[in-house]
C-alpha cells in the first residue's frame, strides 16, 4: 500500500485500489476530490486561491495553486488515464475552505474557494455527494483509492468519513 502526499498546488490521480492519496493541514485551501465510478479512479487537487486571473502566469506554471485552473487540469490528467472527458459521470468530495482568522478574516479565501469550486464543478455538471467545509478548522485529508472514502482528521476531533 502506497501512499501519495499532495501539497499545496499539486493535483494526483490514481486507479491503484491500494493506493491512499493525502493532504495535511488545510486551513483555506481546499482537498477537491474527483471520483470516476466508471474507471474507479480517484483524483485529488490542493488548491490554494480561488481564480487564477489574479496571476495567470502562475496559472500556467502551476495551474493546481487555482480552484477554476485546478479542476480543469486535474480532469485533463483523469481523461489521459480513461476517464471520460469533461467529468462525464464523475462525482466529487471537498474538504477544507475554512475561515482560519474567524471572523477577522477580511479576503475570506476558504469561503471563495468554496463558491469557485461549486460553481466550476456545476458548470461541468459534476455532482458533489460529499463536504466538510468551513468553520476555522485545520484539516488533514486522505482518500483510499479503493474504497473512496474520504477521511477527515482535525485537532481535537474524532476523525470522519465523507
Amino acid at each position: 500500500m502506497s501512499q501519495k502526499i499532495i501539497i499545496v498546488g499539486e493535483y494526483v490521480a490514481s486507479a491503484d485500489p491500494s493506493e491512499t492519496l493525502k493532504t495535511f493541514a488545510l486551513g483555506s485551501c481546499l482537498a477537491i476530490v474527483l471520483l470516476d465510478p466508471a474507471t474507479r479512479t480517484v483524483g485529488m487537487l490542493h488548491p490554494a486561491l480561488p481564480d487564477a486571473a489574479v496571476a495567470p502566469e502562475k496559472a500556467v506554471r502551476k495551474p493546481a495553486y487555482f480552484v477554476n485552473t485546478g479542476i480543469a487540469a486535474l480532469l485533463e490528467l483523469m481523461q489521459e488515464m480513461g476517464c471520460a472527458a469533461g467529468g462525464r459521470g464523475m462525482v466529487c468530495k471537498m474538504a477544507g475552505g475554512a475561515a482560519m482568522l474567524g471572523q477577522n478574516d477580511t479576503f475570506n479565501v476558504g469561503e471563495r474557494n468554496v463558491a469557485m469550486a461549486l460553481s466550476q464543478l456545476k458548470a461541468r455538471g459534476i455532482r458533489l455527494v460529499a463536504q466538510d467545509t468551513g468553520q476555522s478548522l485545520s484539516r488533514t485529508t486522505s482518500i483510499n483509492v479503493g474504497t473512496a472514502r474520504l477521511e477527515i482528521a482535525s485537532p481535537g476531533m474524532q476523525n470522519r468519513c465523507i
